[in-house]
Formats: structure tokens, sequence, C-alpha cells
């Protein structure tokens, strides 16, 4: 635990703009894009629908084809803007992801993460584990995808078949406080989250 609270003990805002000045790889414009599932795009709603301003740094870990990868990122969220930095236990920055109000999404990676981490899909995976349910019912509409929510769980179904689940072990549904698990079949990978949002 105290491990944990040297991670958030620096301003997150001022630990962004440092990983922002690192070097980094462009991407290709498809890999920048919210797919939630093969050729199935999110229609991104706005920052600001989140419906609160929050700063949070995360402990990920995810499983892919027998592969684990472990990283850190935080996050800073307002009307305007979305930011994520992510690195990993050396300190190298893994991805960068801007997405503003106009729906523009920015997005570098490095080389060296697993394919499968890709920061549109990435970006979709956040915005479906915190939205609240009515601004994700009206994202997910177009796609043919259904959203339910029970006190613990979140599930997007298509077809008639659950493709991504989350479960929420602490904190309740959407909290950006705690541990949650959740799995996305159509992209064959799991990960585990912890984490902790700032206090002003």
């Amino acid at each position: 635990m105290m491990i944990w609270k040297k991670l958030v003990a620096p301003p997150i805002t001022v630990m962004l703009l440092f990983l922002a000045g690192c070097s980094s790889s462009p991407i290709s414009d498809r890999d920048a894009l919210p797919y939630f599932a093969p050729d199935r795009l999110l229609d991104l709603p706005l920052p600001g629908d989140l419906g609160r301003s929050v700063e949070m740094s995360q402990m990920i870990t995810v499983r892919h084809d027998g592969e684990v990868f472990a990283f850190e990122g935080h996050i800073s969220i307002t009307a305007q803007r979305f930011f994520l930095v992510g690195v990993d236990g050396l300190g190298r920055r893994a991805m960068r992801v801007t997405w503003d109000r106009s729906g523009r999404i920015t997005a570098e990676r490095a080389d060296w993460l697993p394919s499968a981490v890709r920061p549109g899909p990435m970006l979709a995976d956040i915005i479906l584990l915190y939205w609240p349910s009515r601004i994700l019912q009206q994202s997910l509409a177009s796609s043919g995808a259904v959203l339910r929510d029970t006190p613990s769980r979140r599930v997007v179904s298509l077809d008639g078949a659950d493709i991504l689940v989350v479960d929420y072990l602490s904190g309740g549904d959407q909290s950006t406080n705690g541990r949650l698990h959740y799995r996305n079949d159509t992209w064959g990978y799991e990960i585990d989250v912890q984490s902790v949002e700032a206090v002003p």
C-alpha cells in the first residue's frame, strides 16, 4: 500500500505534463479509432458527459495470448478533454491518448507494446467502464450493441453474445476508485485495474 501511495503522491497534472514530453512513435489512424470490437466503432460521447472532472492513477495488468503486461495509467478528464498517459515499470512511456470535445483523437504508442494494446480500443474500453449508462446506450446504438447494468457488473452484448464484461470489485458501479476486472472477448484480452482518484 505504501508503494501505491508513493505512486500517486505527485500532482497528476504535473506528472502528465512531464510524461507528455517523452519521446514516442506515431500510430496508424485505425489504431486511434475507438473500436470496442472488430469493425464496431463506439460513437464517442463528450468528455464532459462523464458528469464531473476526474484525475486518477491506475495500475493496469493486461493478459492476452498467455502473455501478461503491466503498466501505470494516469488519466485526466475535464469537460474539454480526456488525457491518458501510460508508463511501464521502467518509466518508459507506453502510450499517450488525447481526445477533445470536438471528437478529435491523437495517440501515440511504444513499438514494444503487445499488439493487442492499442490506443483507440483502450479509449473505447475506458469510456465503457466509466461513462453513465444512459450516455453509453446512445453511443452503442448505431453499432447494434446492447448495454446491461447490475449493481456490480456492466455487460455489452452484440448479436446476443456478451462481448465485454466488467466486474466492479470495489467502490460500486463506474467508480474511479477501487478495483475492477474486465474482459473483452472479441479482442481476446482480460484486464485488471486498480484505480486511485486524486483528492483536490
